[in-house]
């Protein structure tokens, strides 16, 4: 007789997400993962990854007409992937919130549900030039997203390469 215990087919809604994370290039994520990061309302992109999102995918007036406000989340469409703008403040020069933060998610959520989403790759969203805290933006994501079946992957550039891409970024 075996005594093989045969697990349920579901799993249980609270592990039906995952937060993976990968020290290297967001871009070499593959091609069919989502891709999301944070921008402000008036689609600057002029800072941060934001400024590689921008070249990459290009869209900037296809994503200003969409009229998307703080809270909310404007989508482009790309090949076999859809690329998130989580729009977490008015103006670049702004800062987020963490209530900002979590409405975009939120929105970028039902967009996910909604077309069958199952896998994203970000940056460490809104921390970077931005300076929210991964501890608090790791726990949104969980809360948001934990029922969802959706996992994340989460890119972090190699420290040298970080601090270099720092120091570019910062005011003179």
């Amino acid at each position: 007789m075996s005594s093989e215990r045969h697990e349920p087919a579901v799993e249980p809604p609270e592990n039906s997400w995952r937060l993976n994370y990968v020290t290297g290039d967001l871009f070499s994520c593959p091609g069919d993962d989502a891709l999301a990061h944070c921008i402000s309302e008036d689609c600057r992109m002029g800072a941060g990854v934001a400024v590689t999102f921008k070249q990459k995918f290009k869209g900037v007036e296809e994503l200003k007409e969409q009229k998307k406000q703080t809270g909310e989340c404007a989508v482009l469409k790309r090949g076999r992937r859809f690329v998130y703008y989580l729009i977490t403040k008015k103006k670049a020069r702004q800062k987020p919130t963490y209530d900002s933060l979590r409405m975009s998610l939120e929105h970028m959520k039902a967009h996910c549900v909604e077309n069958g989403v199952r896998r994203v790759s970000i940056p460490r969203i809104g921390c970077g030039l931005d300076r929210l805290q991964w501890s608090r933006v790791s726990e949104i994501l969980e809360q948001v997203f934990k029922h969802t079946g959706i996992s994340f992957t989460v890119y972090s550039l190699p420290v040298k390469a970080e601090t270099t891409v720092m120091k570019e970024t910062m005011p003179k």
